[in-house]
């Protein structure tokens, strides 16, 4: 789902993208000095391997999310710390933005409930 920066204005523009069993629902909102503001929530089940055992598990997430996405370059006005996406076409790619946020969670550390349970009662016997 691609929008274009142009029509987010002050009232929020609420989105909802699926895929698979994951699902990113939320609205943008016109902030100031051509920053919008992104507020979602990625709530479902994805594939995720073990870092233990390499075996893939269901891993169930549910995540709020908030950034700022700029239209153009952004440049930093004052020193306060804002995380930021830049937009150089004056669109906005939800469905990649969904996926780039599930890579993130995807390159925590995981462990599956088997591994999990191993680990737990091998550091009690110590």
């Amino acid at each position: 789902m691609k929008i274009s920066l142009i029509k987010v204005g002050k009232t929020p523009l609420d989105f909802e993208v699926t895929s698979d069993e994951i699902t990113f629902k939320g609205f943008l909102q016109y902030d100031a000095n051509k920053l919008i503001l992104l507020k979602a929530r990625l709530n479902g089940v994805i594939d995720v391997d073990c870092d233990v055992c390499a075996d893939e598990f269901k891993l169930e997430v549910d995540e709020d999310i908030e950034f700022f996405i700029s239209d153009g370059i952004y440049t930093k006005n004052e020193e306060t710390l804002l995380d930021v996406v830049e937009s150089l076409s004056s669109t906005l790619d939800l469905k990649e933005l969904m996926n780039s946020e599930i890579e993130l969670i995807k390159s925590d550390y995981k462990s599956c409930e088997n591994c999990k349970t191993n680990n737990a009662s091998y550091e009690e016997t110590f």
